[in-house]
């Protein structure tokens, strides 16, 4: 029951960062990479 917790656990984080890393790719797409590196720096 444990292994079970486990996987879904990774599966969301995994959705999480691929979801993160694709919004920031669009947004470098979009703007340039002077958008990423400000929107990154706070």
């Amino acid at each position: 029951m444990d292994d079970n917790v486990q996987k879904s656990c990774w599966g969301v984080t995994t959705k999480a960062v691929l979801g993160f890393a694709g919004f920031l790719l669009l947004a470098w797409l979009i703007g340039g990479a002077g958008t990423v590196t400000t929107m990154t720096a706070g």
